[in-house]
């Protein structure tokens, strides 16, 4: 992290000094491996500093703790705000000595002629040739709005949550959010209390709830993740997906705010927050919503019951961990269907757009790597293409993959292919 010049040529090459590039870092000094760290921002932080002011993590304080680096705060079970989390990422590449170049970002990567295996990347201080590259530049890169979002009139003020900080940044009035992941409930939220009128387009989008059975839903995925082999319970793989659109399918809605709660968007309904279906189209103002709002609600509902306690009931009986009784709360309440929003009468003055983001990995990987998606084709990070592989990706083994419970695994994996 100091002036010296670019080296023009590494063993490796990390592309992304977030957590899992950085934790990557960690595991090739173990090894003795020289490699170099790439990042394009001037400070050190990741995709963390895009976050809004209030962010604050939905998993808690214990999931930051790195190899060499253990949670040393005072809240373990609390939630880091956005520049606590920050401020922790770059001690941890001070802790482990992390060989981080800031300011540079990639370009374009491709691979070089001849019988020595290198990969060629051009960077904003000039080439780097390298025998591997691990690109560990996350997943949300560029916001997505969907075309739709071209027919609501210019009066509207429309903005993706990447560039959302704060409510008193929005003109005053009514805000419709759009997206109902775990983004869009948190902003709801938020923009609820501080008086704000919201209405929220549901998606298809399961709910988590925040403890199951006495303990943090994270506990249950990290458990699963790193003992579940043990006794043969497995978290499901990518390649047990019954479509592969669904590694990009919103993460359950769930909330670190206030020491951490569920968010059951029936409750928030019954709050005051006003529930439409899947955005659908407009037309200058009046805004078109599918009439799926009741479907949506059910498969939030019922998503972990389908997709998750199965897996918790049998790691318990399997493992024989100590848990207390299902004391989940259930809340009955039928919000009305809306197709129709007119939102200059409803006072609405600003669409937030919390949907999500596209890869654009294509745009400087200049390789015939990538699906239809734009997603590289891989085997665990590990690509076709000797030497390139990467991590973080979404679902890159399973749900854990792209988040602080994954991470580990997928980079103690690539690491010990070396």
């Amino acid at each position: 992290m100091g002036d010296d010049p670019l080296p023009r040529a590494a063993e490796t090459v990390v592309i992304g000094a977030g957590q899992s590039g950085l934790m990557l870092s960690w595991l090739l000094r173990q090894a003795g491996r020289e490699h170099v760290v790439l990042d394009r921002r001037p400070r050190l932080g990741g995709g963390w500093q895009d976050r809004w002011d209030e962010f604050q993590l939905v998993s808690p304080n214990w999931t930051t703790a790195f190899p060499d680096f253990d949670y040393d705060g005072p809240d373990p079970d609390g939630f880091m705000r956005r520049d606590a989390l920050i401020e922790r990422m770059a001690r941890y590449a001070e802790v482990i000595g992390a060989p981080v170049e800031l300011e540079t970002d990639v370009t374009r990567l491709t691979t070089l002629d001849g019988p020595a295996r290198r990969i060629r990347l051009e960077t904003s201080r000039g080439p780097i040739e390298a025998r591997e590259v691990v690109v560990a530049a996350g997943a949300f890169h560029a916001p997505k709005i969907p075309a739709a979002g071209a027919e609501i009139s210019p009066d509207v003020s429309q903005l993706h949550a990447h560039h959302y900080r704060n409510e008193a940044s929005l003109p005053p009035g009514a805000v419709l959010i759009i997206g109902s992941g775990q983004t869009g409930v948190q902003l709801a939220e938020e923009l609820h209390e501080r008086g704000r009128t919201v209405f929220l387009s549901v998606g298809h989008c399961g709910r988590s709830p925040r403890r199951y059975r006495g303990r943090d839903i994270f506990w249950w995925l990290r458990n699963i993740a790193t003992r579940g082999p043990e006794v043969g319970v497995v978290l499901r793989s990518v390649d047990q997906l019954p479509d592969p659109r669904l590694r990009f399918a919103c993460n359950p809605h769930l909330s670190g705010h206030g020491g951490g709660h569920d968010t059951n968007l029936r409750k928030m309904a019954a709050d005051g927050i006003r529930l439409v279906g899947r955005f659908e189209g407009a037309d200058g103002t009046r805004v078109r919503f599918a009439p799926d709002l009741a479907a949506n609600l059910l498969y939030a509902d019922t998503f972990f019951d389908d997709w998750v306690r199965p897996l918790c009931e049998e790691f318990v009986e399997k493992a024989g961990v100590d848990a207390g009784p299902d004391d989940r709360e259930p809340f009955e309440f039928a919000p009305p269907e809306v197709t129709e929003l007119d939102l200059a009468a409803e006072g609405v003055s600003t669409v937030l757009w919390t949907t999500g983001y596209m890869l654009e990995f294509d745009k400087w990987i200049a390789l015939p790597i990538f699906d239809e998606q734009g997603v590289p084709r891989h085997v665990r990070g590990v690509t076709e293409v000797p030497g390139l592989t990467f991590l973080g990706l979404p679902w890159q083994l399973n749900q854990t993959s792209a988040n602080l419970s994954g991470f580990a695994i997928d980079a103690r994996y690539l690491a010990e292919r070396w």
